[in-house]
Parts: C-alpha cells; sequence; structure tokens
C-alpha cells in the first residue's frame, strides 16, 4: 500500500473549505486513490474554524521568527466517510479565515502579505508533522498551488526537515496568475522575518521581476519532482510567455516551466468531473430556486447593501415561472478578469448577445460574486435589460438548476487551466459555447460537442465570438437534428477521474 499527503489551501471533501477548483480536485483525487487501496491523507489549514468539531491528534512545535511555534493537528469528518481517506486540519491562532470564501486574505496595498504568513506557518506545521511520523511512513506528498509549495523550501533548506527529502514531491499548478510573491528581507511577512537561521540561496527562489522577493509559485515548478498542469493544452500555454490580452501563458515564469519540461518534470493531465452519485434537482425548478435564493440572500444582513437590485432580480424572473423562454443561456463562474474580461472590455458585444436572444425569445442567466467593479457592471446591465437575469449570490440548488436546464451554457474565460463548468453542463447533454483556450480546447470541440472561438487579436476574438453565438442560435432554431447530435455528444464524452489518476500513477507519482 502506497501513503500520500495532499496538502492545500482548500478540500471540499470536508464542509465550508472550498473557494474554487482546487478545492473539487482534492477532494476528489484522494478518492480515486483510495479505490486503489492506497491510503490518503489530506491536511488544510483550520482557518480558525474548521478544527472545532475535530478530533485532537497531537501538538507540533517548531521555531518561526526565532520563537517557538505551538500548532495542533486535528483529524475532522468530512462530508462523506470513505475507506482509506483521512483529514486533518493544523489549527494556529494566526492561521485566520479570510474574507475570500472564509479562507483568503485579500491585501490590496501589500498582496499576499496575510496568506503569506498563515501559510508559513501551516507549511512549517505540515513539515513537523511528517517529521513527527503522524501520517506514517509517506511515499509521496502532493502539493497544491504556491500556498503549500514552502515545504519544498522547508525540504531544500531547513536542516530540522531532511527526512522531506526521502520523500516524492508532485505539485499541481491550478491558477499560475497568483504567485504568492513576498519580500526576502525588510518585511514582516518576508523570508528572513520568519526563518532568520535558515540559509538558503535568493537565487534558486526570486521572482524575476521583483528580485528581492521570494515567488513561491516558481518555488513549486523549480523544487518538486515533477510538476503537473491540469490540461495537456494548458501546458502547452504556459511555456509560452503571456501577452495580454490576447494570450496568457506563463505570467513571468514560462522559462521555469520550459526547463521543467526539458527535465521531464512537466505533465498536462486532464481534471476529471465526478459522474456517480450526482446531487441532482429537478427540472423545472429553475425559477423557483433563483426566487428561493433570492428571498433567503434579502434576508441576510451582509447582502443589505444590494437588497434593491435583489428585488430587482426576483420581479424580473417572476415573469418566467410560467412562461419558459424558447431559449436559455447560462453562466456560472467567479465575477473576476479571468472568466469575464471580454464582457467588461467590449460590453456592447454583450450587448449585442442579449439582443439576438431577445429576437428568438432567449434570455441570458448569470450566477456569480467577485470583484466589485463587475459586480457593478452586471448589476447595471441587468437594469438596462429585461432578458438578462444577473443572480448575484451563491446556490448550489440553483447552479445545479442552471447545468440542467439551460440549452447552451457560455464560458468566455480569457485564460482556462481546465475549467470544471464546461464538464458540469455537457454531463447534462447541454453543448457549451467556449473561448478555446487552455482546458477548454481538450473538452469542447467545436461542432460536435459544443462550439468554440479563438482569433490572432483581441478584435478579431470579439468577432468570433458573436458570429459563433450565431452559428449556435441558426442550429438551435433551424437544424434541430444537429443540435440533437451535439447534445449527445457532449452528454457522452466522460472525463474521468478513474482515467486522469492513472495517469497520475504513471507519470506523476512514478508507483
Amino acid at each position: 500500500m502506497n501513503n500520500f499527503l495532499f496538502a492545500a489551501a482548500e478540500n471540499d471533501a470536508i464542509a465550508n473549505c472550498k473557494a474554487g477548483g482546487m478545492g473539487d480536485v482534492v477532494r476528489d483525487v484522494p478518492r480515486q486513490i483510495a479505490e486503489k487501496g492506497d491510503k490518503v491523507n489530506v491536511i488544510v489549514p483550520s482557518y480558525g474554524r474548521l478544527h472545532q468539531k475535530g478530533k485532537f491528534i497531537t501538538t507540533l512545535s517548531f521555531e518561526l521568527r526565532g520563537f517557538e511555534y505551538t500548532a495542533e493537528l486535528y483529524e475532522v469528518e468530512p462530508k462523506k466517510i470513505l475507506k482509506n481517506i483521512y483529514h486533518y486540519v493544523i489549527h494556529h491562532p494566526e492561521i485566520e479565515a479570510g474574507g475570500i470564501a472564509h479562507i483568503y486574505h485579500d491585501d490590496p496595498e501589500e498582496p499576499f502579505f496575510t496568506d503569506a504568513i498563515k501559510y508559513f506557518i501551516f507549511c512549517t506545521a505540515v513539515a513537523e508533522a511528517v517529521k513527527q511520523n503522524a501520517f506514517g511512513k509517506l511515499d509521496i506528498i502532493h502539493l497544491h498551488d504556491w500556498h503549500s509549495s514552502l515545504l519544498l523550501f522547508l525540504r531544500e533548506y531547513h536542516l530540522d526537515y531532511e527526512i522531506l527529502k526521502k520523500i516524492r514531491f508532485v505539485y499541481s499548478i491550478h491558477n499560475l496568475a497568483i504567485q504568492g510573491i513576498r519580500p526576502f528581507n525588510d518585511n514582516y511577512s518576508s523570508v528572513k522575518n520568519w526563518f532568520p537561521n535558515v540559509r538558503y540561496d535568493e537565487e534558486r527562489l526570486l521572482d524575476y521581476r521583483y528580485p528581492d522577493c521570494i515567488n513561491l509559485m516558481a518555488v513549486g515548478i523549480r523544487f518538486a519532482d515533477a510538476v503537473h498542469t491540469v490540461s495537456p493544452s494548458y501546458k502547452e500555454d504556459v511555456m509560452k510567455p503571456s501577452s495580454p490580452p490576447e494570450f496568457i501563458g506563463g505570467e513571468g515564469l514560462e522559462k521555469d516551466l520550459q526547463l521543467a519540461n526539458e527535465e521531464n518534470r512537466l505533465f498536462g493531465i486532464l481534471n476529471g468531473c465526478n459522474y456517480k452519485n450526482i446531487n441532482a434537482e429537478e427540472k423545472g425548478h429553475i425559477y423557483r430556486n433563483t426566487v428561493k435564493a433570492l428571498f433567503r440572500w434579502l434576508q441576510e444582513e451582509s447582502k443589505k447593501y444590494k437588497a434593491d437590485f435583489l428585488a430587482h432580480t426576483g420581479e424580473k424572473i417572476m415573469k418566467y415561472v410560467g412562461n419558459r423562454p424558447k431559449f436559455i443561456v447560462s453562466s456560472v463562474a467567479r465575477l473576476t478578469e479571468q472568466k469575464f474580461y471580454f464582457f467588461k472590455r467590449s460590453p456592447e458585444a454583450f450587448v449585442e448577445i442579449l439582443k439576438k436572444l431577445e429576437k428568438v425569445d432567449g434570455i441570458f442567466m448569470l450566477l456569480g460574486t467577485g470583484a466589485p467593479e463587475y459586480e457593478d457592471l452586471f448589476r447595471e446591465m441587468s437594469y438596462n435589460h429585461k432578458n438578462f437575469i444577473f443572480t448575484n449570490g451563491q446556490s448550489e440548488s440553483l447552479i445545479d438548476s442552471m447545468y440542467l436546464e439551460s440549452d447552451l451554457y457560455f464560458m468566455p474565460s480569457l485564460f482556462e487551466p481546465c475549467g470544471i463548468s464546461q464538464m458540469l453542463s455537457m454531463r447534462n447533454g447541454n453543448p457549451c459555447l467556449v473561448h478555446h483556450t487552455g482546458g477548454l480546447i481538450d473538452t469542447v470541440k467545436h461542432m460536435k460537442t459544443g462550439f468554440g472561438f479563438d482569433g490572432d487579436t483581441y478584435d478579431k476574438k470579439i468577432e468570433n465570438m458573436l458570429s459563433t453565438f450565431d452559428v449556435a442560435l441558426d442550429i438551435f432554431a433551424n437544424d434541430k437534428s444537429t443540435w440533437k447530435k451535439i447534445q449527445t455528444s457532449a452528454k457522452r464524452v466522460r472525463f474521468t477521474w478513474e482515467k486522469s489518476v492513472d495517469k497520475y500513477y504513471e507519470v506523476l507519482y512514478k508507483v
């Protein structure tokens, strides 16, 4: 039996520990490993709350900032108890919940200041737990994004944790744009402040743009035994320099990624999707679930600032309760530059889409929260366009209904390491219209399982987005047999974790 440790910032196998797709991966991959008969330990920070009903395992003592720090290791109960999987959290008072999903902090003036502190503590506590044999003898440690990459710094340079050198380390990149950059010196949230007695080589750790800083994403890429991107096409993208907004690639780390590839350490393996025990909503509940979510949010103190808008959305949706539109386009995503840059920069293109929908008695449903400037844009558009339903909140039942009942799922991501929304929509037999980038190239085949657009320039991308939308509308209205064929092909395609994890064993884990 092989023994694995997954270290990450998120784990959706336990309640209230997910902000994005990383949480899904850290939930699903261990399940597949456990099905093979191997043992998996999964560890995340407690964020001051996740340990509260957990079982205390041990106290962990280690040195940081020249002082003795003490953290606590707890085993916690997952949403679903499965054989061979054990879930843990690290509790320390300085590992606090942030404002983003009660996980991450947003420090506008000094990016990563607070998060770096809590993940410095978390990673050192995990290293100490490994040293104390808290998880048994480990064969593989699988790290996810910059939040856990400090374990590789400790393996390379910290004399107390040389035990880590005996273990194979795998590093998965989920979001290359967020790199965890902090100063080496002269800052409370700096490497020197937290590890004053560790001798390290700045040249091997530095950020190319800010050479007085460590780049923790780069640490993962430079020091891991295997580096993993979450789709094959994204692997190709990240080895090229970014040229925004037309192309988002290696984000300054393309040379490190090229070197990892030359050293046969870089692998692109597509994320999987869950096809078992799906929480399915009943058909026909999409508007009811919208109204239920709106009434719930209207009662929340934190939503009072947008109560008028929520009421406005409720009034709009009531029109469709007994009068279903002929065509529903939907989108579910965090409102960020990555997901909706095209609409923010070219709102007239989005208006054009709404006009095209109006002609066929169609609506566009968008659900999400995120950056204030994106929320403001979509709220304003909702006031101005009667067939745009913007649900400015989060509701699992409504999301399930949207995936189930949409006619076309729209995903115009500027870049996409893998993407899960398109898989969830296709799972229900709904074609997707996507920007052909990263994992969307690997999952949506134009005119076969959905529709894809691209272009050599920004203007060409926008032009092609609109013309591809016209193609989709035309097929839906005038060529039902082709539409049915695309729907059936979308539903049949399978992106299984079983297939992905088999590949993990072959090239990442080498066991």
